[in-house]
């Protein structure tokens, strides 16, 4: 059985579990053994089947069972504890990821035994190691760092392809989160490695250690194990709910103060993740270039020569003109504000950068950033120890992730020191004094900020989505910013994100990232739950009613901008809206009426003065409709749209010599195949035949096929018609063109 039947097979199987077709699931769970060589996992399916027979069997004979529910809960979730191991078994025999590979081979015997308490003793002696070898010599050191990078590498495997936690497995995780004396840097690869392993496969005792990790004193370990718990969550979310003891824990968990706050910002970060695309390709074709372009005009600018102590400061202000206007202030603000916001600005400029040795074991991916691994330390070496005060300066920042900081490192160190020197000094004056004196000023203060929860998780978040995208191992892996994130719908997190102040939050971070469909979804079961309450109510109905209409739900888009009319009557952009809204539906008449209230506050606001003709046309009030098209005309220069309303309008109106003459007009401007095609109309009422072919011939060609343009003629026929045009004419008229 090759890899995509046994995944296909186990999907079918999974899918049966969460619909609760129990007897289903055994049925095809049996088949899938028949390829399985463990009989442990055969001999605990039959006995299932057993039981399960016993308990339809009693059920059918009318006996009262109160435990039949527990009992049938407990079935189920043994059901998918087997399904998973016969999984991973038949994959590690047909497939060829790494993570199967590791498992397939046998370990050698002097590491057969090691567990993680005898992994936790070795790790726990390393900084002392550390601090005798180099009293010692290098080679000692080197000795030491090897030692220990061997055994987390071992740790990360051995944790990593650990399906199923034993009991004694759970205890000496306990211990690990107990110890005083492991390194904070090994703590959290072994959080990150139970999280990926528990991607691999679910695992009630790593979960449970995910969560008491969570209240662990390490920022760095804590905040990993939350963002691994939310991914967990998201990716069995239709199974937490047949393991009551996850949902009790978690529902104890928010007893902690700061536990929903936190869970309700690492959601709005990984959505934020999920914009990494759309800023990369931003900061690469829109950001860079202007930059680019723009320091190259400035440099063409002419500057005073010569400058004395008056004129230090004597700049010339066209300088700042040419630099907003140029639209360099605007791409720049921008980016601050990205960076601000906690997005990832750096994508771009490290993804080239992941190619270096260190990046082949999957395990550096994700080791916080440290000069004591041995890959700095050789580098640093190289220099003769001598480290690099704005290296070392942006390294503290926090600005960038561990990943990004090992290439930043990587990439400085491997040039010659002058090269090193010139790359650094890009940093411009001001961005340097900033490093300089906030390092200098409030040491404390940065070392607060870079170590908050918030920038930890956010550091950490960015590793993994760079893990996700740029490993050459990253189609092994579910790439979990790919998934529709709404871990306010995810059973032991609802209770803590389903509220109004951590939704409409999210809702407005759709709003500003142009995700209309989801910003939908939660106004919609915002307005389920009752929520829509309070002074921000009528706001709220406001930005429900514009992603309706984003997504072109124009009705229900009516009726939230009505309830907004009746919380905020005449506000002027709900009334502009809900014109937009009423004309979109041909609702002219309706559409006319909010227009009409824009136009009492805004007379010279040529969109609304155009919508309000167009309106009237539509209802054939073309009198009417011509008044506003002139008066567009009047205060907008050189108006086309004016200009085509104005024609349209004279030739129904039956005023041919006035349609003729703005028709023209807009065909000395930028024609359109409609207009040439309207024009043609006038020309054939007003008897000049030879012309209206001509413009008919034109707008076939501006229509670029014959059969587009016959669709938009046929649809004037009746206005033609009503022009005295007889109807055995038209035909005549098309085999003229």
């Amino acid at each position: 059985m090759n890899e995509k039947t046994i995944n296909e097979q186990y999907a079918y199987i999974y899918s049966l579990l969460e619909d609760r077709r129990l007897k289903e699931a055994l049925i095809q769970l049996e088949s899938l053994l028949w390829q399985c060589p463990d009989w442990d996992l055969r001999t605990r399916l039959e006995q299932l089947q057993t039981s399960y027979k016993y308990m339809l069997d009693y059920m059918r004979q009318g006996a009262n069972d109160p435990e039949r529910w527990n009992l049938y809960q407990k079935m189920l979730t043994d059901t998918w504890a087997i399904a998973d191991q016969s999984r991973l078994l038949m994959l590690d025999n047909a497939s060829s990821n790494y993570y199967h590979e590791v498992r397939r081979t046998p370990t050698s015997p002097d590491l057969a035994n090691y567990g993680i308490k005898t992994i936790l003793h070795i790790l726990e002696s390393f900084n002392d190691d550390l601090a005798v070898s180099g009293l010692l010599s290098d080679t000692k050191m080197d000795e030491v760092l090897k030692r220990h990078e061997d055994t987390l590498k071992f740790m990360f495997v051995r944790v990593w392809t650990n399906s199923a936690w034993t009991p004694q497995d759970e205890e000496e995780a306990q211990a690990m989160l107990a110890s005083e004396l492991l390194p904070g840097e090994d703590l959290c690869l072994f959080t990150s490695a139970v999280t990926l392993s528990l991607m691999e496969s679910f695992d009630v005792r790593k979960i449970m250690w995910l969560l008491n990790a969570y209240s662990h004193s390490n920022v760095s370990v804590s905040q990993r194990a939350l963002v691994g718990v939310m991914i967990i969550f998201h990716i069995y979310r239709n199974r937490l709910i047949f393991y009551p003891e996850i949902l009790k824990r978690v529902d104890l968990m928010d007893e902690i103060p700061t536990f929903r706050k936190e869970v309700a910002r690492v959601y709005h970060q990984m959505l934020l993740c999920q914009e990494t695309e759309k800023i990369d390709k931003k900061m690469r074709e829109e950001i860079i270039p202007e930059m680019l372009k723009s320091v190259s005009s400035m440099k063409n600018m002419r500057f005073d020569l010569e400058e004395n102590d008056e004129e230090n400061d004597d700049k010339n202000p066209d300088w700042e003109d040419t630099f907003e206007k140029s639209g360099l202030g605007d791409k720049l603000r921008e980016m601050s504000e990205l960076q601000l916001e906690g997005a990832d600005v750096y994508m771009s400029t490290f993804a080239a950068l992941k190619s270096y040795p260190f990046f082949r074991e999957v395990q550096n991916w994700f080791y916080p950033f440290s000069k004591q691994h041995s890959s700095v330390l050789k580098a640093l070496k190289k220099t003769g120890n001598k480290g690099n005060t704005v290296l070392d300066l942006i390294l503290e920042a926090g600005i960038f992730s561990n990943s990004d900081k090992y290439s930043l490192f990587f990439t400085i160190h491997q040039l010659p020191q002058a090269q090193q020197d010139m790359m650094l000094s890009q940093l411009n004056e001001q961005q340097m004094n900033e490093l300089m004196e906030n390092s200098n000023s409030n040491p404390e203060m940065i070392k607060r900020l870079n170590e908050s929860p918030g920038a930890i998780s956010n550091q950490y978040l960015h590793d993994l989505y760079r893990f996700f995208k740029l490993s050459v191992r990253r189609q092994e892996f579910r790439d979990i910013f790919q998934d529709k994130l709404d871990f306010h719908n995810v059973p032991a997190l609802d209770n803590i994100l389903y509220w109004a102040d951590v939704l409409f939050p999210i809702a407005d971070f759709y709003i500003s990232k142009e995700r209309w469909e989801e910003a939908v979804e939660i106004y919609k079961e915002l307005e389920e739950i009752g929520e829509f309450e309070g002074d921000d109510i009528a706001d709220g109905y406001q930005k429900f009613g514009y992603v309706l209409q984003k997504t072109k739900q124009y009705e229900e888009a009516i009726q939230a901008y009505l309830k907004a009319d009746t919380l905020k009557p005449d506000n002027i952009w709900n009334n502009r809206h809900l014109a937009t809204c009423y004309r979109l539906t041909k609702n002219y008449r309706a559409a006319l009426a909010y227009y009409k209230k824009v136009e009492e506050v805004a007379p010279e606001d040529a969109n609304v003065i155009f919508y309000i003709g167009n309106c009237l046309a539509e209802m054939e009030q073309y009198e009417e409709a011509l008044n506003y098209f002139f008066k567009l005309d009047f205060i907008k220069s050189n108006c086309v749209k004016a200009w085509r309303g104005i024609g349209w309008c004279s030739f129904i109106s039956r005023k041919y010599e006035q349609a003729m003459k703005y028709y023209e007009k807009i065909i000395g401007q930028k024609p359109q195949a409609i207009d040439y095609m309207n024009a043609g109309h006038v020309a054939w009422v007003m008897g000049d035949i030879q012309k209206a072919v001509t413009f008919y011939g034109k707008a076939i060609i501006a229509c670029e096929s014959r059969e587009h343009f016959l669709e938009m003629f046929h649809k004037d026929e009746e206005a033609l018609l009503k022009q005295g045009v007889r109807e055995e004419d038209i035909p005549l008229m098309l085999d003229l063109l």
